[in-house]
């Protein structure tokens, strides 16, 4: 068949041709070299399609040796060309104009194709592009290639891999074993610029030798410099790092230098081990001038069902008179931190995070450990979820990190249970649903926060504070020392009937169970507030009622209005066991639109609303057609009979001074303006019943816009001496962020004390990201959650380069206790 592929060619050929032998048999032998056994010729392209070879003693010498060595003796090639050129005296044959050669899943296009007879090698010229079956590119002016496109040498080299990884090179060679060898290369994960190839790529690596191992998956670079825009920053004798198809392997992350006014300069060196596909260890020493070596270590492992983690560090300070005065000033300093996470089937999870601390300060100081954060929350969880349900469980564990924070008085919980589930079928045609809801905690010692200034100046609720004066004239009780478990069930019904005029009319009910055992230590000033020692409680809370809508709704030229007036009774008894049952969950309570229309507006569980209550309002919808739509809530709570809950004080006063302890409560009203997804405008506010002065207003706008996304929020709190908020607040908060160019984007935020003239908190940030390459530098100012701790300032700078890893450098001065410190851990 080859034989007569060749002489199906020669028609085509001039005269002088027809009758040379020799030229047959190297076009034959071309044509076999290329894995052709059959051919047609059309003007003014010339088509080899292959078909499975023969065997090598059935095929003609020529085509017999070189199908010999293949690997697979199936393959199948298909040649395209503008003409075919041949030398008979010196035993070539080239494919010329737009030649294209398909050959086992790989791709090679060049102006001109030459084969050797004698070296039997495949010659490829100008604008050469090797598209290999793993996706990688090879752009070159001259490419040599032997048999299966594997072996061979590249002029003027320069290869992309299938993620866009790039290497180029004076010269380069292939060998055998997949290794490539790029004298005088240069690597980059940027690609070139379109408007000038010439231009260096904004990071790349140099080096006299480039050694790509396909086997090893590893790049290895010998005498290296890395530059920036051209520029060398740092140089390497020699160095490696996986290649682009490489998830994770064992050796060197980058390593990343550190300095703080406490331990002083510090140099680190992670390495990463590759143990095993599914789990893998990090140890990263560093070294730091004043307190030497600390030692970190990251332990991850995924399970079929999920992963977890463990992170431990540890130091033997050298000087630790740099943290006299603080609970740093200690020989051994260290911490542990673990995290987990698994699924026992599609709805139901289970896990755990935590950490371990030798002192409140070691994260402050070194933030290797639980960095950034404020507190240490230690927890094992079981969570579930389901169409109309979700189940959590939680045992909790708290660790202050603030000075001010003191370790006995935070509560261990013991644990935390919430349950809800929304029944799929009507009961009596609405919505039957239950909740349950438990919780156990325990707390050393009992937590006061002063109600006046007087008390707050002269530290009268202070329980370590021997001149304490514990009382309810001064004080309050935010946490019981002892043990509290409390276990609470509510089952609800609603249904909505419409009549013909369109008004809407609710029915609910709802009954409520709580019991409680509590054991609270009579230490200094407590039963104050709260009946000590061993005690049962119980309390049911049945109600009835029922919500009243009816909207009225007018159509216009210019869109639609809606009024909506809405009325809710309920009825119920008084709520017993006031004072009596621990106020641990409830006591956040903030009366505005929200909770308006709520049937119990307290917060958790260890409070429940009674007594007889009648919410009132009236709703405004106007749906633009062309400015987008507006929505406004005025309304009032009264109550009607009974015993109103907001007036009976508990231990932490939940309640009194809410606007809702008058039998006529403050009003509440939100405003909203939305005229397109650009912009929008939300106000809430709360007026005295009697005076109509603002007793807490909100504003906030937001813009988004292109490029811009801006927020501005304006509050106005009054004072609430007995929920130990002793001054009005009024603040302002903003934030920006723009982005300059698609790469570019610059943002900030701001929190402004306007009662106090002082500046909170301050965030800026300005960060570039592309296809290669990412830096983000952050500037943060806190001066504390009550202003009397000493302002930290942090700068962090992250540099990030694709293929090759990221450092950060972080650098904090002040904060808590006037430490300083700083860290650059690239992992």
């Amino acid at each position: 068949m080859a034989r007569l592929a060749a002489a199906l060619l020669m028609k085509r050929m001039p005269a002088r041709g027809r009758n040379s032998a020799l030229a047959a048999s190297i076009l034959a032998v071309f044509m076999a070299a290329a894995g052709s056994v059959s051919a047609y010729a059309q003007t003014p392209q010339v088509n080899w399609v292959g078909v499975p070879q023969k065997p090598p003693s059935q095929a003609g010498t020529a085509s017999g040796e070189l199908a010999a060595g293949r690997k697979d003796p199936t393959a199948q090639m298909l040649v395209q060309a503008n003409e075919i050129q041949y030398d008979y005296a010196n035993e070539k044959v080239a494919a010329v104009g737009r030649v294209q050669i398909h050959y086992r899943g790989s791709v090679l296009e060049a102006d001109r194709v030459n084969y050797d007879q004698r070296t039997k090698r495949l010659y490829a010229e100008g604008n050469v592009r090797l598209t290999e079956s793993d996706g990688k590119i090879i752009n070159a002016e001259r490419l040599e290639l032997g048999e299966d496109f594997r072996d061979g040498f590249v002029d003027s080299l320069q290869v992309e891999t299938g993620d866009k990884t790039y290497i180029a090179a004076s010269r380069a060679d292939r060998r055998e074993d997949k290794l490539t060898v790029f004298q005088s290369g240069v690597y980059t994960a940027c690609e070139p610029c379109k408007d000038d190839v010439k231009k260096p790529p904004k990071w790349q690596v140099k080096a006299a030798r480039i050694l790509h191992d396909e086997n090893e998956k590893t790049i290895y670079f010998e005498d290296a410099r890395l530059e920036f825009f051209g520029f060398p920053v740092v140089y390497f004798p020699y160095f490696w790092t996986p290649d682009p198809t490489v998830k994770k392997k064992t050796g060197f992350l980058i390593p990343s230098f550190v300095s703080g006014n406490k331990f002083g300069f510090g140099a680190q060196v992670p390495f990463f081990w590759n143990i095993a596909p599914d789990y893998d260890l990090t140890v990263a020493p560093m070294y730091t001038s004043k307190q030497g070596l600390l030692m970190y270590g990251e332990w991850r492992q995924r399970l079929i069902n999920g992963s977890y983690n463990i992170r431990a560090a540890g130091i033997f300070q050298q000087d630790r008179k740099e943290f006299a005065g603080t609970a740093g000033d200690r020989e051994f300093r260290g911490g542990i931190e673990s995290k987990g996470d698994f699924r026992l089937s599609e709805k139901w999870s289970y896990g755990w995070s935590g950490a371990v601390v030798t002192d409140n300060m070691f994260v402050q100081d070194y933030r290797v450990i639980n960095p950034g954060d404020t507190a240490i929350v230690s927890q094992a969880y079981l969570f579930g979820r389901g169409d109309k349900s979700y189940f959590d469980a939680r045992l909790l564990h708290f660790y202050g990190l603030s000075p001010i924070d003191i370790q006995k008085q935070l509560p261990v919980v013991h644990p935390m249970i919430d349950y809800k589930y929304v029944f799929k079928n009507p009961v009596f045609g609405g919505e039957l649903s239950y909740n349950f809801n438990m919780i156990s905690l325990s707390r050393q010692q009992a937590d006061f926060d002063p109600v006046t200034q007087a008390a707050l100046n002269g530290d009268l609720c202070n329980s370590n504070n021997p001149a304490a004066i514990l009382n309810r004239a001064n004080c309050l009780l935010r946490g019981i020392p002892g043990t509290y478990t409390r276990a609470s069930a509510e089952v609800n019904w609603r249904r909505t009937f419409i009549d013909p005029y369109g008004q809407m009319f609710t029915p609910f009910v709802s009954v409520r169970g709580d019991i409680a055992q509590a054991d609270i230590n009579n230490q200094p000033g407590v039963s104050n507030f709260i009946q000590t020692g061993d005690s049962s409680l119980a309390r049911v809370m049945p109600a009835v009622g029922i919500e009243y809508r009816y909207p009225f709704i007018s159509s216009h030229s210019w869109g639609t209005q809606t009024i909506e007036p809405i009325a809710q009774f309920i009825a119920r008894p008084d709520e017993t066991q006031i004072g009596r049952f621990p106020n641990e969950t409830a006591q956040s309570l903030v009366f505005d639109d929200a909770n308006l229309f709520q049937i119990s507006k307290y917060s958790g569980w260890d409070r429940v609303e009674g007594g007889g209550r009648a919410n009132v309002g009236v709703q405004y919808t106007a749906q633009f057609d062309k400015y987008g739509y507006f929505n406004a809530l005025f309304g009032q709570s009264y109550h009607l009979f009974g015993t109103n809950s907001y007036a009976v004080a508990d231990m932490a006063n939940v309640g009194i001074a809410s606007g809702l302890e008058t039998d006529v409560s403050d009003y509440v009203a939100r405003a909203t303006y939305q005229p397109n997804q650009i912009y929008s405008f939300t106000s809430r506010f709360r007026f005295d019943e009697k005076t109509f002065d603002a007793r807490r207003m909100e504003f906030e706008t937001r813009f988004n816009f292109n490029r811009w996304s801006t927020s501005i929020t304006y509050g106005q709190y009054d004072s609430q001496t007995s929920a130990s908020l002793l001054v009005p607040r009024e603040a302002i908060s903003a934030s920006a962020s723009v982005k300059l160019t698609p790469n570019w984007t610059v943002g900030g935020s701001t929190l402004y004390s306007i009662d106090s003239d002082r500046l909170a908190a301050l965030t800026a940030s300005v960060g570039y990201v592309d296809e290669c390459f990412a830096i983000n530098a952050i500037f943060v100012s806190n001066y504390g959650y009550r202003g009397d701790i000493v302002p930290s300032r942090v700068f962090m700078l992250q540099i990030s380069l694709r293929t090759l890893g990221g450092t950060t450098f972080q650098q904090t001065i002040g904060g808590p206790g006037g430490t300083g410190s700083g860290s650059g851990f690239g992992l």
